[in-house]
């Protein structure tokens, strides 16, 4: 591992993975998204990990793809450029597959595959001045191993504008097209972001990871037979399951869930 990215986890279970390169705008290069794959699988196979925040330090959130990466691939062969663009493919998979929530932490600039990390995240948070931009059509390039999950949060026709266009687009307009899910002045960040956190932590950790793979699993299927059988199943499969008796009990019992030990939060 290098230094590019930092791993820590709190007494809280939260998983805070930092860019850090900050001199570079936390561009990434192959390092990086090797730091950021081993990063994510890390609080993935976890069972302390409850929540994973992705922030970066310094004054923007990532540039996208370092400079001198992107001059090294221009000399690669095509089949070295898919060897090596199915590595930013996986990490991003990896974090959008994650079985734990996910929060974005955004300041100052998001460029290029900087947005599909934020897309790739389940909720995301950024300041009121920082700024988007898909820019790969720029410099002759399309943002293809991000346009999934950009696509998926985005829209179709919205992201056929800005991954044509290269606009730079405001935080304000992130959240009204859905790569945000909020904008907030700066000093506002952290507090609304641990508001996010401590919310989900008073859920049934098991129950959390169920919900985000619900939705990715019923999304845009037809409503029909086979998916009132899957989704019966599922909050059958859920109601006997060790914290779906425990949550249940505990309601009804009028105490906290062993979940939280100390009670929830007033």
């Amino acid at each position: 591992m290098t230094e590019y990215v930092l791993y820590d986890v709190d007494n809280l279970g939260v998983a805070r993975i930092t860019l850090n390169r900050a001199d570079k705008h936390n561009a990434f290069n192959e390092d990086m998204i090797a730091d950021l794959t081993a990063s994510f699988k890390r609080t993935a196979t976890d069972p302390a990990v409850k929540a994973v925040v992705l922030a970066s330090n310094g004054k923007n959130f990532s540039a996208g793809a370092d400079l001198n990466w992107m001059q090294k691939m221009a000399g690669y062969t095509e089949a070295q450029n898919r060897a090596d663009a199915m590595q930013l493919a996986t990490m991003l998979h990896t974090l959008y597959t994650l079985p734990k929530p996910t929060i974005a932490r955004v300041q100052g600039a998001a460029f290029a595959g900087a947005v599909g990390l934020i897309a790739c995240c389940d909720i995301a948070v950024a300041c009121k001045l920082s700024k988007f931009c898909l820019s790969e059509t720029k410099i002759g390039l399309v943002p293809a191993t991000i346009s999934p999950y950009v696509i998926e949060a985005m829209g179709k026709r919205i992201a056929k504008r800005y991954f044509m266009t290269a606009e730079v687009f405001t935080a304000r307009r992130a959240r009204r097209l859905g790569l945000i899910s909020e904008a907030v002045s700066e000093d506002q960040l952290d507090f609304t972001i641990e508001q996010l956190i401590d919310t989900l932590l008073k859920n049934s950790p098991k129950a959390v990871s169920e919900a985000k793979a619900l939705i990715n699993t019923v999304a845009n299927q037809p409503l029909d037979e086979p998916l009132r059988e899957l989704t019966s199943d599922w909050i059958a499969r859920i109601r006997v399951s060790e914290q779906g008796q425990e949550g249940l009990n505990a309601f009804l019992q009028k105490r906290p869930p062993n979940w939280l030990p100390a009670g929830p939060k007033e």
